[in-house]
C-alpha cells in the first residue's frame, strides 16, 4: 500500500534529522556506493527508461522533451560522475561564516546547516533524480521528488538503486523518496506540506514554474525557462559567432540555456547571416526573422511579436536587428526569461556595458550559453538554475541547498 504524503513527510523529517549529524566521511561513503550502483544497474535503468520512451513515442512527444527523457549509457555514467564530483567538493554544512565579539564580551557569528527537507516538482529529466539526491544528501537535506509521469519507470528505477546504496552503507534510506502517484491533486497536495518540506524547487517549463509559485504554501526557489539571446555586435568575430551560435541552438534543443533568439548588428547583418544561416541549415534549424534578417536570408520565416519572448524547445531561432548595443540590451531585458544571454565582441566597452546592464542570471562574453550549468561551472551537479534573486541565482549547487543560523558564545551575560 503506498504511503501518504504525509507518511513521506515524517519520514523525510527523521532522515533529515539523521542527516544533519551525520559527517562528511558519511556522506561521501553513500555518495560514491551510489554512484557504483548506477553503473552496476545500466542496463536496469535503461530498460525502465525504454517504456518510458516507448510511451513517449506512442503521444508523439516533441523531439527536444524526448531528448531530455532519454537515457543512454553515457547518460548513466555522467549522473555517476555527478556523485564522484560531488562526493570529492568541499562539505559547506558547518562551515563558520563569521565570528564578531560585541563590547558585552558576547561572541556571535553564523554557520551554514542544511535546510532540512527539500522538495522537488520536475518534468521528464530522469538525471535530475541523481543530481537533486546528490546535492541533497551532501548537505545534509532529504528530498521528496514528485517527477512527471512520463519518466515513471526511469525515476523509479533510479530512486531504488539509490536507496540500496544508502542501505547499503546502513543509512536511512528515507534519505530521497519518489511520490509515484502522478495526478495533478497529489501534486497541489505536495505544494502545500509546508509542516514537513522546508523549501520547494520547481523544474520544468513555464506552465509548471507558474502552477508551483502560484498554489504552493512551501517556500519557492524558482528554476527558470531559458529565452537565451545571443548578440553578435558589429565588431564580432564571424567566425567565432557561427561557431558559438551553431554550439549554443543545435548541441541540444530540449535545455534550458540553448539559445533561442539572436541579436545582430545592422551593421554586420548583410555579411554574417546568411554564414550563420549556412550552418544552422545543417542541422535544418528554422530562422524567424525582422525583415532585414529575412531580405539578408530568402529562406527565413517572417517572426511575429511572440517568437521574440517564445523558448522553442526545438530546431527554431528568431533573429532580430539592433542598431547599437543599448537597443540589443533594452530588447533582451523586455523579453528574457533571467536566465543566460551572451555577446560576441571584439568590443572591450560594449562587453563590460552588456554584462553590467543585462538582467540575467549568467552573462557571457564570447562564449556559449550552454555553459550555464552546475557541473560546467565546478559544482559537480546542480538542483537547478535559479532566475529568481532572492537566497540562490545560477546553478545551484551546495551552498544553494543550505541556510544559515546564529551561533552565540557567552560567559554568563544577562540582558539588562
Amino acid at each position: 500500500m503506498a504511503m501518504t504524503l504525509e507518511q513521506m513527510g515524517i519520514q523525510a523529517k527523521e532522515a533529515a534529522r539523521q542527516l544533519g549529524v551525520l559527517g562528511t566521511a558519511g556522506k561521501n561513503k553513500v555518495l560514491l556506493t551510489a554512484a557504483e550502483g548506477l553503473l552496476a544497474d545500466t542496463g536496469e535503468l535503461l530498460a525502465a527508461n525504454e517504456k518510458d520512451m516507448e510511451r513517449a513515442r506512442e503521444n508523439q512527444m516533441p523531439q527536444g522533451l524526448m531528448d531530455r527523457l532519454l537515457l543512454t549509457q553515457e547518460r548513466v555514467e555522467q549522473m555517476a560522475e555527478g556523485l564522484r564530483q560531488v562526493a570529492a567538493l568541499d562539505d559547506p554544512v558547518g562551515e563558520v561564516l563569521s565570528m564578531k565579539q560585541r563590547p558585552n564580551g558576547l561572541q556571535i557569528g553564523q554557520k551554514r546547516v542544511p535546510m532540512g527537507v527539500i522538495g522537488i516538482i520536475y518534468e521528464a529529466r530522469p538525471n535530475v533524480t541523481a543530481d537533486a539526491f546528490a546535492l541533497c544528501f551532501k548537505t545534509g537535506n532529504a528530498v521528496i521528488l514528485k517527477g512527471g509521469s512520463d519518466a515513471l519507470h526511469s525515476n523509479l528505477a533510479i530512486v531504488q538503486c539509490l536507496q540500496r546504496a544508502i542501505r547499503a552503507c546502513g543509512e536511512n534510506p528515507a534519505a530521497i523518496q519518489l511520490i509515484e502517484d502522478t495526478s495533478r491533486e497529489t501534486a497541489r497536495e505536495f505544494m502545500r506540506l509546508n509542516r514537513y518540506v522546508d523549501v520547494l524547487i520547481p523544474r520544468g517549463g513555464a506552465g509548471l514554474i507558474r502552477t508551483v509559485v502560484e498554489n504552493a504554501t512551501v517556500p519557492v526557489i524558482e528554476t527558470g525557462t531559458g529565452n537565451c539571446h545571443i548578440y553578435v555586435d558589429a565588431s564580432a568575430s564571424l567566425t567565432m559567432a557561427a561557431d558559438i551560435i551553431f554550439n549554443a541552438k543545435t548541441q541540444r534543443i530540449g535545455v534550458c540555456n540553448a539559445c533561442e533568439s539572436l541579436i545582430l548588428h545592422e551593421k554586420i547583418v548583410d555579411e554574417m547571416m546568411p554564414v550563420i544561416a549556412a550552418r544552422l541549415k545543417e542541422k535544418d534549424v528554422e530562422i524567424r526573422g525582422d525583415a532585414r534578417v529575412c531580405a539578408a536570408v530568402p529562406e527565413a520565416v517572417p517572426a511575429s511579436e511572440e517568437d521574440w519572448g517564445r523558448e522553442y524547445l526545438d530546431y527554431i531561432i528568431s533573429a532580430k536587428t539592433v542598431s547599437s548595443v543599448e537597443e540589443a540590451i533594452a530588447h533582451i531585458n523586455q523579453y528574457n526569461t533571467g536566465h543566460s544571454e551572451a555577446i560576441i565582441t571584439e568590443n572591450y566597452t560594449n562587453a563590460q556595458k552588456f554584462l553590467n546592464e543585462v538582467d540575467a542570471a549568467a552573462v557571457y562574453v564570447n562564449a556559449s550559453t550552454r555553459f550555464t550549468d552546475g557541473f560546467e561551472f565546478g559544482f559537480g551537479a546542480e538542483i537547478g538554475i535559479s532566475t529568481q534573486k532572492l537566497h540562490a541565482r545560477g546553478p545551484m549547487g551546495l551552498e544553494a541547498l543550505t541556510s544559515t543560523k546564529y551561533i552565540i558564545y557567552g560567559n554568563g551575560q544577562v540582558r539588562e
